[in-house]
C-alpha cells in the first residue's frame, strides 16, 4: 500500500521569488539543511525536464532524483527518486505555489506517494513530513529572509534561478496596423537585464487609449512592426543588471515609460521607470491608477492650477483618468464639470465628485456648461476632433484647454485667431515630460500613494482580462462603454 504525504505552508515573499528558487531543480543544496551537496549529471540545466540531480545527505545517505515536470505558468513540477539509499520505493513528489494576494505571500503545497518496507511505514512518513517537507519550508523561509536567493553585488542581483536565463513570457503583439484584433497573443522568451535595467514578472498591466493609438498606426515610429503595445505596468522584480540601486530581486514595483511594450507577462526596463509599491498599494490598483493618477496631478497642478472656485470641464468623466482628475479637481475646491455617454457612467462620475454631469453622445455640451457656471476656466479633453467646437464654445474669457487624447479622431490644427478673441490658450502635453527624471516620477507617484491612503482619491472601478484577451480589452475601450480603468493581468 502507498504512503501518501501531504504538508503546505504559506512564505511571506512574493510567487516569482519563491518559484525562482524551486524551479531550480539543483537549489536545494542552498536551502535544505539536510543536504550536504548536489549536482545536475550530465551537465544539463537544472530546469531541463528529464534531467538528474544525484546529491548526499548529511547523514551520508545519496539520492539521485529526475525531474518529470515544469511548469511556470502553473508554478508547480513533479520529480521521482531514481535511487537512493534510503528505503523509499517508487517515491513521487509534487509541489506547486499559488499566490496570495493579502501581503503579496506565497502558499506552497508539497506532496508525494511512495511504497516502504513492511514495518517502516511510521518512520519513513514521519521522515519525508518532518525532516523533508516541514524542515524545509522553514529552511526556505531563512533562506529567503538572508538573502540568500539574492546573488551578486556589482555585476547584478537575481532571484536564485533567474540569473543569466532568458525566461518564458507571453506577449500581445501588433503585427499589422487596424482594429482591435490585430492583437495577437505569443510566446516568447526575455533576456537578461542589461546594465541600469530591472527584469519584472508582471502580474498587472495597464490598458490606457493611447495604446489604441498605437494599434492604429497613428505614431509608427514609436511603435514599429512588430510592435508590443503598452506603457505601464505592475508587478515582481525578478534580476537587476549591473548598477541598479534602490530596488531589489522580490520587490513589488510599478512603472511607466515612454517606450511601449508592456503587454507581457515578464518585461526589461530601465530602473528609472520604476518606483516601489505601498503595501496597502495591490496591482491591479497601481497598474490601473499609476499613469493615469500622475497624468491627473500634472494636469491639475502645473498645467490647469486648479484651485478654489476654478470652474474645470472633465470630458470621458468616467473614464478612467476622469474619475481621478474629478475627485482630485474638488478637493482642490474645484466647480467640477464632466460629459459621459450614458446615464449610467452619469451616476459613476457624480460618485467621484462631478458636480455638474452633461449626458451627450453627439459631443454637444458648450450651451449646458455656459449655463452651469458661465463658462470653464478649464477643459480637460480626451475626445479630439469631435469636441473641437464645442470645447471652443465652452471656455470662459482666458481658458485654458488642455488636448490629453483623441478618442474620435485626429485634431486639426487651430489657428491663432481662434483663441485670440477672449484671450484663450492650448496646450497638448505629454505625461512623460512631466516625469522625466526620477525624481520627478518618485515625487508624483508619491503624492498619489498618499491621496490613495488618506480618501483623498478612490481607486476607479477596475474592469480586467488576461493578457491573450488584449484585443477584446481594447473593443471594450474604444466601444465607449468601459467605465473606470482596464487592466490585463498576465
Amino acid at each position: 500500500m502507498l504512503q501518501r504525504v501531504v504538508r503546505s505552508t504559506v512564505i511571506d515573499a512574493p510567487i516569482e521569488r519563491v518559484w525562482a528558487v524551486l524551479r531550480d531543480f539543483n537549489s536545494h543544496d542552498r536551502w535544505h539543511d539536510v543536504v550536504e551537496a548536489s549536482r545536475i549529471e550530465g551537465g544539463e540545466r537544472s530546469d531541463q525536464v528529464g534531467c538528474v540531480r544525484s546529491f548526499t545527505l548529511k547523514d551520508g545517505n545519496r539520492i539521485r532524483e529526475q525531474l518529470l515536470t515544469l511548469s511556470d505558468t502553473e508554478y508547480k513540477s513533479t520529480y521521482c527518486i531514481v535511487e537512493a539509499t534510503v528505503p523509499l520505493q517508487r517515491y513521487v513528489a509534487s509541489l506547486t505555489l499559488k499566490p496570495v494576494t493579502d501581503g503579496n505571500r506565497t502558499f506552497w503545497h508539497w506532496e508525494s506517494t511512495f511504497a516502504t518496507p513492511p514495518g517502516q511505514e511510521r518512520q519513513l512518513h514521519d521522515m519525508v513530513a518532518q525532516g523533508v517537507y516541514e524542515a524545509g519550508f522553514a529552511n526556505l523561509r531563512r533562506y529567503l529572509q538572508q538573502g540568500g536567493d539574492v546573488q551578486g553585488q556589482g555585476a547584478g542581483r537575481s532571484v536564485a534561478g533567474a540569473a543569466g536565463l532568458a525566461l518564458p513570457s507571453r506577449q500581445a503583439v501588433v503585427h499589422r496596423y487596424g482594429d482591435a484584433q490585430v492583437l495577437q497573443a505569443e510566446a516568447t522568451q526575455t533576456r537578461p537585464p542589461a546594465e541600469g535595467e530591472v527584469r519584472l514578472q508582471q502580474r498587472a498591466i495597464g490598458v490606457n487609449f493611447f495604446d489604441v493609438y498605437l494599434r492604429r498606426g497613428w505614431m509608427p515610429d514609436l511603435l514599429p512592426l512588430p510592435g508590443v503595445p503598452g506603457m505601464e505596468a505592475a508587478g515582481t522584480v525578478l534580476d537587476v543588471g549591473p548598477g541598479v540601486n534602490g530596488v531589489v530581486p522580490g520587490d513589488r514595483v510599478a512603472y511607466l515609460g515612454p517606450v511601449p511594450g508592456a503587454y507581457c507577462s515578464v518585461r526589461n526596463v530601465p530602473s528609472a521607470w520604476v518606483v516601489r509599491l505601498p503595501a496597502a498599494v495591490e496591482d491591479d490598483v497601481a497598474a490601473a491608477v499609476l499613469l493615469k493618477g500622475i497624468t491627473a496631478d500634472f494636469l491639475l497642478r502645473d498645467l490647469g492650477r486648479v484651485g478654489p472656485g476654478t470652474r474645470l470641464l472633465v470630458h470621458a468623466a468616467a473614464g478612467g483618468v476622469g474619475l481621478l482628475v474629478c475627485q482630485w479637481a474638488r478637493r482642490l475646491g474645484a466647480v467640477v464639470l464632466g460629459t459621459v455617454s450614458s446615464d449610467e457612467k452619469a451616476r459613476v462620475a457624480r460618485a467621484h465628485g462631478c458636480e455638474h454631469v452633461i449626458v451627450t453622445r453627439e459631443h454637444r455640451f458648450a450651451d449646458a456648461v455656459q449655463a452651469a457656471c458661465g463658462g470653464a476656466d478649464v477643459v480637460i479633453d480626451g475626445l479630439g476632433a469631435d469636441a473641437r467646437d464645442e470645447n471652443l464654445a465652452a471656455l470662459a474669457r482666458r481658458g485654458h484647454w488642455i488636448s490629453l487624447g483623441q478618442a474620435s479622431g485626429p485634431l486639426a490644427a487651430l489657428p491663432p485667431d481662434a483663441l485670440v478673441a477672449r484671450s484663450l490658450s492650448f496646450s497638448r502635453p505629454v505625461v512623460f515630460d512631466y516625469v522625466a527624471t526620477p525624481a520627478e516620477l518618485a515625487e508624483r507617484a508619491q503624492r498619489l500613494w498618499n491621496a490613495l491612503a488618506d480618501g483623498t482619491l478612490r481607486p476607479p472601478p477596475i474592469e480586467r482580462y488576461t493578457l491573450d484577451a488584449a484585443a477584446q480589452a481594447h473593443a471594450r475601450l474604444e466601444s465607449r462603454a468601459s467605465i473606470g480603468a482596464l487592466i490585463l493581468q498576465a
